[in-house]
Parts: structure tokens; sequence; C-alpha cells
């Protein structure tokens, strides 16, 4: 039987002390921005119980604990994907730790698809809303103690953050945009006619995480971000073909901008309450 997302918290809270305010999943494009001065603790996953190993090039598995500003941060760099094999329980695994950490803040981050024509690889586009078309919803099964299963998901994506968001953007001299991303279960790419009716749908991005994360946090009651890097143009707009590889070279082009980004998000949600 593995170990309960309850096991988890409380080997870190034994290890780390002063709970972390603010947690941020680095997903394929983002890089631990922080310096190791700040460091308060570290572990790779395969040393924290229950937590599962991603197994796809660009998201390393570790764990860190900063303190900035006077404020606990968790980074997690890297995820597990529906895509991989795992449950939907296992992908959405670190969150509830955190969750039962005391984490009350969550930035989600990852690489994406630009549906809307208007979006170009190397843009930061602050998530909005999402569409949840992954078949699949991370809160289906039998209850637990997270809370209701019925989460209202009016304002998934929290104003106040976004706004943040928003200015951290400006301050380092990044013109944010905003969208609506689209979630789908992967791996394959997809479809010029798939895309097209997402477009139709409302959907500005694309991609293969981030949705089950945010579904779950909601229901913890942590309050999310969600801030995606562009890193091609989805089908029936990419001028060639999409390959796994182009999508982490062209994260690996914006890793100081993101880093950037990053540092200055933290600074100034110091203020969140």
């Amino acid at each position: 039987m593995l170990p309960s997302a309850a096991a988890a918290a409380e080997y870190l809270a034994s290890r780390i002390g002063r709970t972390p305010s603010l947690a941020i999943i680095l997903g394929s494009g983002f890089h631990d921005p922080f310096s190791n001065e700040d460091l308060v603790f570290e572990s790779p996953y395969s040393e924290v119980p229950g937590f599962f190993i991603p197994k796809i090039p660009g998201h390393e598995g570790l764990l860190k604990v900063y303190e900035i500003d006077g404020q606990r941060i968790l980074t997690l760099s890297g995820r597990v994907h529906y895509y991989e094999g795992f449950s939907m329980e296992e992908v959405t695994f670190n969150v509830k730790t955190a969750g039962l950490l005391g984490v009350k803040f969550l930035l989600l981050t990852n690489a994406s698809g630009a549906v809307n024509p208007e979006f170009q690889p190397g843009d930061f586009v602050i998530v909005s809303d999402h569409i949840n078309f992954m078949g699949i919803n991370p809160l289906r099964g039998a209850s637990d103690d997270s809370g209701t299963r019925f989460v209202d998901l009016g304002g998934v994506y929290d104003p106040e953050v976004r706004e943040i968001l928003k200015a951290s953007g400006s301050a380092v001299g990044e013109e944010l945009k905003q969208g609506v991303y689209l979630a789908v279960s992967g791996p394959s790419y997809e479809t010029p006619s798939e895309i097209a009716m997402f477009r139709r749908w409302g959907a500005d991005l694309v991609g293969m995480s981030t949705v089950p994360e945010a579904v779950v946090a909601r229901q913890m009651g942590i309050r999310v971000g969600g801030l995606s890097c562009v890193t091609n143009m989805a089908a029936g707009l990419a001028a060639g073909p999409i390959s796994h590889e182009d999508v982490l070279l062209s994260g690996q082009k914006n890793e100081k901008r993101a880093a950037r980004l990053l540092r200055e998000f933290v600074r100034r949600a110091a203020g969140l309450h």
C-alpha cells in the first residue's frame, strides 16, 4: 500500500519546520530560479514518501524549500502526467501533500501550444480559466477528507494572483497575455481539426497538465494561479511538424526570462493573505 499524502506532509513538516505559504510547480520550460543562499531544505522526490518520479525529460523530480523575504517558498521541479500511465490520484498527490502541509497559494506553470493565432512562441500567458478535455476528473471516485467533491470552479484562477502575475511581468519588461488553457490527456499532439474546434470553444492554449492540479487545489481551499510559456503553435497553425524535442528547446530559450518573472512574482506575492 502506497503512503498517503498525509504521511508525505508529516514527513516534510518534520524536516522543514515553518510551513511554506506559497508552492510553485515548475513545469516544462520553468526551472528553479532561486539562489542556494536562500535554500532551507532539498530532497529528490524519491525520498519523499509517496511522491512519484517523473519519467519525461524536463521534469527532474526535485523538491526545495526557500526562505525569501521572510516567507517560505516550496518549489516542485517537475510533475507526473496522466499520459505517462499515472492515475489522477498520483498526478495530484503533490498538490494534496502541499495542501495538507498548510500551503495557501499555488502557482502552476507549464509549457503550451498556442491555439490563439495572436499568440507566439516565447509568450508568457496568465491562465484566466481552463477547459478540462482530458476525459476524466481528479475528484471522481470515493470521497476522502480533502473536502467536497462538488467544487465550485467559477473562479479557479484567483484574480488577485493573476493581477500580481501581470504586475510582475510589467516590472521585468514582459507583457503577459491572458488566456484560457485547454487540457487534453495526450500524449499525441492534436489534429488541425481538433485545434480548430478548441478555438471555437474559446481556448487560447492547449497542454497536457495543470487542470487536475488546479481542481484538487481548489478542493483543498488553496488559491491558484497559472502561468504558461508558449513553446509552439498548435497543429494547423504551426509551420511544420510538432515534436517534444522542439518544445523542450523552445522552453530552454526562455528559461532566464521565466526565472526573472518568477523571482519578481515571489517578491510581490509576499503580500498575499
